[in-house]
C-alpha cells in the first residue's frame, strides 16, 4: 500500500482522533443510562431513515431490493440494539473471581472499562449494517468511535453521516470518507482498537499498519466458506437450505457459500434443482426487483474473469435461470461444474453470484479437502444424521457453521462471529462484542489484614517454611 498521503487529510484525521481522546479523558467511564439513551437514539434514528437507506443503497448499486436492505442491513442493528440494551446491565457488572488461599483474605474483581477510541473501517457489502452493528456494541461499552466508510457506497455514507450526527457529536462518533490513502492513513492512527472487515488481503495491510502503535485489533475477514451436502440428505432441500445465502445481495457476502461439495452421482441432480428453485424464486428475472446488482462494472468485471479463466482451464457453466448472461451487472448464478485448484475461482474468495459444485465419493474426501485449505468464516452442512453432524464439527476448523441452513447464523445476537486464521480474528456480536471492545481490568483489594507481609524478607523464618511446604504438595 505504497501510496501518497494528503497530508490536510491526515492532518483532519489525527485532529479528530486528538479530540475523541480529549472527550474520552473527560468522560472515562460512561453511566449505563447514558450509555442506554444514546443505543435507544441510534435505534430511533435507524427507524427514521430506514427508506433512506433504501434508496441510497438502490442508488449505489444500480439496484438493491428494499428486502436485502431491511433484512440484512436495518433489521439486524435494530434486534441487536435491542437485545445489548436488555443484557448491558449485568455485561457492566465487575465479575468476581476467586482470589485462592494464598491471596486470601484480599478480593479480586474484573472491571470491564471502556478502552477508549474504537476505529472501524467499514466494507461496501453492507455499509449499514456493518458500521452501525459494531459501533452500537462500542457504545455499549463506553467507547467512542471514528467510521471510515467505503468510497464504493457514497449516497449510502451521506445517510449514515446524516443518521449519526442526529445522535452523537463529533467528538463521539466521526465519519470518515476518502479513497485508498485515507483508509490507509486511518489504519495506522493510534486507536485503543481497530475493527475491519473486508478482505483477506486488505487486512494483512491494515494488522501490519496497526502494529506499529501496537492497536489490538479484530478482523472480519472472509475467505472461501463451503457447504457440504452429506450423502443423506435430499438434494431438493439443500437447495431449498442453501440457495438463499448464494442469492441475498447477489451473493456479495462474507459468509455466503463460496462452493459446494455434493455427492459424485447427485452434481446433475443439483443444478436442475438449483435452476428450478432460483426460477421459481426470480421469475421473469431480468426484471424481477427481488434480485440486485453486483455493485460496481470494476467488481463485475472481476466475477467475469474468474468465470472466463475457469472456462478456459475446462470448467462448465451453467446459469441458473437457464439464460445467456446479459452486459448488465444482473448476474443470476452461475453453477461451475469440472473444478479444480488452477482455476482462480477456487483459489480466492469469491464474493459474488458464482458457485463452483464440486463432486465426491465419500464425506472424508470432502472433510479432507477443507482441512487441506485455509480455515473458512463459515462451513455449512446439509445433513439431518446426528453422527454426521458431529463428524463434521469435530473434524473441521470455521469461524462459525451453519446446519441445514445459511448465513444466518450470523443473526445470532447472543453469540459470538469471527473468524479464524485468514479468515479473520477477534468476535463482536453479543457479550463478546462487549468484551472485545472493553479492557477486563484486574483489581485486587486487600482490607486492614495484610496477609502479604508473611512473605516479606528476611527469607527463611518458620511461618514461611510452612507456607511453602503447604502450597508445594
Amino acid at each position: 500500500m505504497n501510496m501518497a498521503i494528503d497530508h490536510s487529510k491526515t492532518q483532519s484525521l489525527s485532529g479528530i482522533l486528538a479530540n475523541q481522546k480529549q472527550a474520552f479523558s473527560s468522560t472515562p467511564y460512561p453511566s449505563y443510562q447514558q450509555r442506554i439513551d444514546k443505543l435507544q437514539a441510534l435505534k430511533q434514528a435507524l427507524l427514521k431513515h430506514h427508506e433512506s437507506a433504501i434508496a441510497s443503497l438502490k442508488q449505489d448499486y444500480g439496484h438493491r431490493p428494499d428486502s436485502d436492505t431491511t433484512i440484512a442491513d436495518i433489521m439486524p442493528c435494530v434486534n441487536n440494539i435491542n437485545y445489548t440494551c436488555k443484557k448491558l446491565k449485568s455485561w457492566m457488572k465487575p465479575s468476581k473471581r476467586h482470589a485462592g488461599l494464598l491471596l486470601s483474605p484480599s478480593k479480586v474483581a474484573v472491571e470491564y472499562q471502556p478502552k477508549g477510541i474504537i476505529g472501524i473501517i467499514v466494507p461496501w457489502n453492507f455499509p449499514v449494517q456493518l458500521a452501525i452493528s459494531p459501533l452500537l456494541t462500542a457504545i455499549a461499552a463506553g467507547n467512542r468511535a471514528m467510521l471510515k466508510m467505503s468510497e464504493f457506497t457514497p449516497a449510502t455514507n451521506q445517510v449514515v453521516r446524516t443518521m449519526l450526527a442526529e445522535v452523537f457529536s463529533e467528538d463521539e462518533v466521526a465519519v470518515i470518507e476518502g479513497e485508498a490513502d485515507v483508509a490507509a492513513e486511518f489504519s495506522s492512527l493510534a486507536f485503543d482498537h481497530l475493527m475491519f472487515t473486508g478482505s483477506t488481503a486488505v487486512g494483512k495491510h491494515v494488522m501490519r499498519a496497526a502494529a506499529d502503535n501496537l492497536t489490538p485489533v479484530t478482523l472480519e475477514l472472509g475467505g472461501k466458506s463451503p457447504a457440504i451436502i452429506a450423502p443423506d440428505m435430499d438434494i431438493d432441500t439443500a437447495v431449498e437450505r442453501l440457495i438463499y445465502g448464494k442469492c441475498l445481495n447477489a451473493g456479495q457476502i462474507c459468509v455466503s457459500p463460496d462452493y459446494v461439495f455434493c455427492p459424485q452421482h447427485k452434481v446433475d441432480e443439483f443444478i436442475s434443482a438449483y435452476q428450478a428453485r432460483f426460477q421459481n424464486m426470480y421469475p421473469e428475472f431480468d426484471t424481477n426487483d427481488d434480485y440486485g446488482n453486483v455493485i460496481n462494472d470494476r467488481q463485475h468485471q472481476r466475477l467475469q474473469g474468474l468465470l472466463e479463466d475457469a472456462k478456459a482451464k475446462g470448467a462448465q457453466i451453467t446459469a441458473a435461470n437457464a439464460q445467456p448472461m446479459t452486459s448488465t451487472r444482473k448476474m443470476a448464478t452461475q453453477l461451475v461444474t469440472n473444478v479444480n485448484d488452477d482455476m482462480a475461482v477456487m483459489q480466492s474468495e469469491i464474493f459474488g453470484p458464482i458457485l463452483p459444485i464440486m463432486g465426491y465419493d465419500s464425506l472424508d474426501q470432502a472433510i479432507d479437502y477443507i482441512k487441506s485449505h485455509d480455515r473458512p468464516l463459515a462451513l455449512y452442512l446439509m445433513s439431518f444424521d446426528t453422527a454426521t453432524q458431529q463428524h463434521v464439527i469435530k473434524q473441521t476448523h470455521a469461524g462459525g457453521m451453519g446446519i441445514n441452513e445459511t448465513v444466518f447464523h450470523v443473526a445470532a445476537d447472543d453469540a459470538p462471529f469471527g473468524g479464524i486464521g485468514p479468515s479473520g480474528m477477534g468476535h463482536y456480536h453479543g457479550k463478546e462484542g462487549f468484551l472485545t471492545f472493553s479492557h477486563a481490568k484486574t483489581i485486587l483489594k486487600s482490607g486492614k489484614l495484610n496477609s502479604g507481609k508473611l512473605v516479606h524478607p528476611p527469607y527463611g523464618n518458620s511461618i514461611q517454611r510452612a507456607l511453602t511446604s503447604f502450597f508445594l504438595r
